[in-house]
């Protein structure tokens, strides 16, 4: 159930790649951009993806301390503090647009910074609901939730990317990310030479690369 306090995503801030009598059925890529942006920012990545998807970006539901333009999905006083918390709270306010949303397809996520982080807690939080997540220069929050043997049994497929220059997010969330996600999720990725917070054409073309095994029908071994 979600927190009745989380703050709501606003539903008319979503940039989706198909008209509403074209979604149906279809695999959902849901993109989280990261803190200071919109739903603008990654959805200019759609050309690099692979065409089978749906794809919804949305905006974050928080205003980000002044002056930095954009969204938020959960404060940052710092960059050496995450609140677990906020980011649980974040990624509840998520999951309710998606249960709004009502979608009946498999749904994977895509998320950078923030967006990544709010994947992951959304994909602790109901493992059972997505397909995959993309992860770039996010992190896992610290903590334990109810759920997360529950994900560490479906090991769902997550590629988690970043970069080796990357001094946004803490060492020690860094660390605390490579230690946890290969107990609990199928792990792919890469580390990123001379990268910074951002994201490479080296990253998306793995990240196109991820998503179309995605696409691809299940078959049953002879």
């Amino acid at each position: 159930m979600s927190d009745p306090d989380a703050p709501d995503l606003d539903p008319g801030a979503v940039l989706w790649s198909a008209p509403p009598e074209q979604r149906a059925g279809r695999p959902l890529l849901v993109l989280l951009h990261g803190y200071g942006a919109d739903e603008h920012d990654l959805y200019g990545l759609v050309p690099y993806l692979p065409e089978g998807f749906l794809v919804a970006s949305v905006r974050a539901p928080l205003a980000p301390s002044w002056p930095a333009p954009g969204a938020a999905w959960y404060p940052i006083e710092d960059l050496s503090t995450r609140d677990a918390g906020a980011v649980t709270d974040a990624a509840e306010s998520f999951l309710a647009w998606l249960d709004d949303a009502g979608h009946d397809g498999p749904v994977g996520l895509l998320g950078f910074s923030q967006g990544g982080a709010v994947s992951l807690q959304a994909l602790r939080l109901q493992p059972e609901r997505f397909a995959f997540a993309v992860v770039l220069a996010g992190y896992v929050a610290p903590g334990e939730l109810p759920r997360d043997a529950e994900l560490a049994e479906l090991k769902p497929p997550v590629f988690w990317g970043r970069g080796a220059r990357d001094e946004v997010i803490p060492a020690s969330l860094v660390a605390h990310t490579t230690e946890w996600l290969p107990g609990h999720v199928d792990l792919s990725g890469r580390v990123y030479a001379g990268l910074t917070h951002s994201v490479s054409q080296a990253e998306l073309d793995d990240v196109a690369t991820f998503l179309a095994k995605r696409l691809e029908p299940t078959t049953s071994s002879a």
